[in-house]
């Protein structure tokens, strides 16, 4: 198994700042927006991302929230093991406001469906937006595509793209995994 760096801590340092960046052009003060983190990984862009809101552009009412899907997965019961399932925590209204799903890897599309499915327990956003720290493009199995996007990779389906974060994997980093 062979492994190469797509980005490194200081690569993907630049690339959450530039996405925030992207996000307070579009959304200005927050008021009617929301930040939803997709668990188990996209928790982790999304606390990032929070801490650059809050400490650099000083938005410090930023409603941010994390999502399970996983009882929303088309491939909920395929497995030989059951899923575990994460946390969910959305303690603010998504009605009428501006929804920002967050995640590490965009890939087949599969878990954002499954996002847009459960999303709708919460009530009915205005809007629904996406932002992937790494956009798998030529692997879609559904028509999604970001609106905010840090990197695009053409990884074969062979390979994987692993995003590393210092909090449980003591790096940040993203790497193309070959088999």
């Amino acid at each position: 198994m062979s492994r190469k760096v797509l980005l490194d801590s200081n690569q993907l340092n630049i690339i959450l700042h530039r996405l925030a960046c992207q996000l307070v052009e579009k959304h200005t003060d927050f008021k009617e927006t929301v930040l939803i983190g997709i668990q188990p990984r996209g928790i982790y862009v999304a606390e990032r991302l929070e801490k650059i809101l809050k400490e650099e552009y000083g938005l410090d009412d930023i409603k941010m929230g994390q999502l399970d899907i996983t009882f929303y997965r088309d491939d909920f019961r395929r497995g030989e093991k059951p899923l575990e399932a994460n946390k969910t925590r959305i303690d603010f209204i998504v009605e009428d406001k501006c929804v920002v799903f967050i995640d590490d890897v965009l890939y087949t599309g599969r878990s954002i469906r499954a996002a847009l499915t459960a999303i709708q327990s919460f009530g009915r956003p205005k809007e629904i937006e996406l932002l992937s720290l790494i956009d798998r493009r030529f692997s879609r199995h559904l028509p999604i595509q970001p609106d905010y996007n840090g990197r695009q990779v053409d990884a074969i389906n062979e390979e994987k793209v692993k995003v590393s974060w210092k909090e449980n994997d003591g790096e940040d980093a993203v790497y193309l995994i070959s088999k």
